[in-house]
């Protein structure tokens, strides 16, 4: 375990910490912003990985009509459904699991900018004594400013949201609320069938949750770096498929928050409405005439 925890250091850990320090020196020693800084870099770097997962949410969108004609039409045979699902899916041009890798590839980024932010702003002597194993030569003029500067307006960067309590608490809901509107833009309504639809819904409110936990229990600089993350994530989908995704209160109820799948039933007054509106069969129509009929003739027999 030690040899892969060096070659994580080595590979990861030590190129990120030394990126920081070099943005704080030249951003007039400020922390938080050699973080924005240093996120608009990693997500430039990814773009090449994360338009094709983009341009796939926009096609997945595309395809919904054509996706609901096969349920409707191959509902009962599921091996036939996922069969022309799947050819349909090869003829747009459109890979389902493509959102994964890029989400992998962040994983070492997370981990690797988590303790990059620890070391930079450790003030304690194990902190600076790894900080002075892991600084390149070039950056040795840094240690003249040793502590770096780790506040933003009154939050310490590297301590936690559960730490600093008060507004803190805040970075947390943003990193949730930008990360479930980024899931929302590039997940289609409606896709798949129920189930999987269901699922897809799940996921976009466990992940935000997730994240939102993560924020909750690291420091408040990896919360910088989700939310500049999701907002980058976010425009570049708006200018890709559009911007209705933002338009998240459409349509929005707690029912179909907290049962993922679930399609808003009509109201009492829509349902009788179109209960009174609904034609009536034929077979129930002659039923009825007849039954006129018959009573016409009853009461003219009476009359008589």
């Amino acid at each position: 375990m030690g040899g892969i925890g060096d070659i994580f250091n080595i590979a990861i850990v030590q190129p990120m910490l030394n990126a920081l320090l070099w943005l704080y020196g030249i951003l007039g020693d400020q922390f938080w912003l050699a973080i924005v800084v240093f996120t608009i870099v990693i997500r430039g770097a990814m773009t090449p990985l994360m338009l094709p997962q983009q341009r796939s949410a926009k096609k997945m969108q595309e395809i919904q009509p054509k996706l609901k004609e096969l349920q409707k039409k191959y509902g009962k045979d599921r091996e036939r459904l996922s069969q022309e699902q799947m050819k349909l899916y090869r003829e747009a041009g459109v890979n389902p699991m493509g959102g994964c890798l890029p989400m992998l590839i962040q994983f070492p980024i997370w981990i690797g900018l988590y303790r990059s932010i620890i070391e930079a702003l450790g003030y304690q002597p194990l902190h600076l004594l790894s900080l002075s194993g892991n600084i390149y030569p070039f950056l040795q003029g840094v240690w003249a400013a040793v502590p770096l500067n780790r506040f933003f307006l009154g939050m310490d960067l590297a301590l936690t949201p559960q730490q600093l309590g008060g507004l803190t608490y805040a970075l947390p809901v943003l990193v949730a609320f930008t990360s479930w509107l980024q899931t929302k833009m590039t997940t289609p309504a409606g896709g798949g069938d129920g189930q999987a639809a269901g699922m897809g819904q799940s996921m976009t409110l466990m992940m935000p949750l997730m994240f939102g936990f993560f924020s909750l229990n690291f420091s408040t600089g990896l919360s910088f770096y989700f939310i500049v993350s999701n907002i980058i994530g976010i425009i570049t989908q708006g200018f890709i498929s559009g911007w209705e995704g933002l338009l998240f209160w459409k349509g929005f109820s707690l029912s179909n928050l907290l049962t993922p799948g679930a399609k808003a039933q009509p109201s009492s007054k829509q349902q009788t409405k179109t209960k009174e509106t609904e034609p009536k069969p034929a077979s129930s129509q002659k039923g009825t005439q007849g039954a006129r009929r018959k009573r016409r003739k009853k009461k003219r027999r009476r009359k008589r």
